[in-house]
């Protein structure tokens, strides 16, 4: 029989606003450690070098996760041109330079062909797997290996400053799976000038906003406090995306025991994904049929 894992039983979000120079795992690790959590875990990797928002569930928050993954999200980014890197990023090799420069208005006009449904080739240091084995790992032993493109959603992309020359920040809105790293190789490539990520920023994810995130000073400092669960958000907040139809008593219990229960009200329409709710907390996530909504995910009481 397995070890069950010790800890306390306590469930919601803690937004982070994550500082370049720490992983999302460490940042995961940080907060079950300061909760003392039996389980948690995070709703979209960030780049080590990357900042801002990173939602972090605890308990039984994590069954929401997918939920705020498949969310759009925000990015605010800044392209270095002239300069390609092995990783997209400035933490790689230099592999190509150029002394062209482009023209706001080429900007703007090459951005619009990012826009909707495209596909999107990750970069080689990235964490897609190939045939099994992380990009990022064969990229580091050495080995350059073809990526399938991907499609991603991209709502909107736009410049809103252009510092100088070499330099442009735009902002993205885009949904799950998106690269914003693969955006500046491609723009650099398409302006025939290269470039590259230098800064880049997660503004939102979802409901979950970084001017609202806990840094990880704050987080250390109030670890093992009754002030840390201060900012511990419901798990509600994560199906945030999702119809909420409210049950009674006897509907909650048939749910919970992983059965079709009656809801009462609904904004969902026939076969759509929705949530039920009794007294104001999450009971389970399940599909919608006239009345009923029948469960696929269940939250203990």
């Amino acid at each position: 029989m397995g070890r069950s894992r010790k800890g306390r039983d306590i469930s919601g979000w803690l937004v982070v606003d994550k500082p370049a120079g720490i992983t999302s795992n460490a940042v995961v690790n940080k907060v079950r450690w300061a909760f003392g959590a039996r389980k948690a875990g995070h709703a979209g990797t960030l780049d080590p070098a990357a900042t801002g928002v990173l939602a972090v569930a605890l308990g039984e928050a994590t069954k929401t996760v997918p939920y705020i993954t498949d969310a759009l999200k925000a990015y605010r980014f800044t392209v270095r041109f002239g300069i390609a890197t092995n990783t997209d990023d400035a933490e790689g090799e230099v592999i190509a330079t150029s002394d062209l420069r482009p023209t706001d208005d080429e900007i703007r006009k090459a951005l619009t062909g990012f826009v909707g449904d495209i596909a999107q080739v990750p970069p080689q240091f990235s964490a897609v797997k190939i045939d099994g084995e992380r990009a990022y790992a064969l990229a580091r032993a050495g080995e350059e290996v073809e990526i399938a493109p991907r499609p991603l959603y991209v709502e909107s992309l736009e410049m809103v400053e252009r510092p100088d020359a070499d330099h442009a920040v735009l902002e993205m809105i885009c949904g799950k799976g998106g690269y914003v790293r693969s955006v500046a190789r491609d723009l650099g490539q398409i302006l025939g000038c290269q470039g590259h990520v230098t800064e880049l920023r997660r503004v939102w994810s979802g409901p979950f906003e970084a001017e609202d995130g806990i840094s990880i000073e704050q987080i250390e400092a109030l670890a093992k406090t009754p002030a840390l669960d201060e900012h511990l958000r419901p798990l509600e907040d994560g199906l945030a995306e999702l119809p909420e139809l409210r049950t009674t008593a006897e509907g909650a219990a048939r749910l919970r025991n992983g059965n079709p229960g009656i809801v009462l009200t609904s904004e969902a329409e026939y076969g759509d994904e929705a949530w039920a709710s009794y007294d104001g907390q999450a009971v389970a996530v399940g599909i919608y049929k006239a009345g009923e909504l029948h469960p696929h995910r269940v939250f203990c009481a």
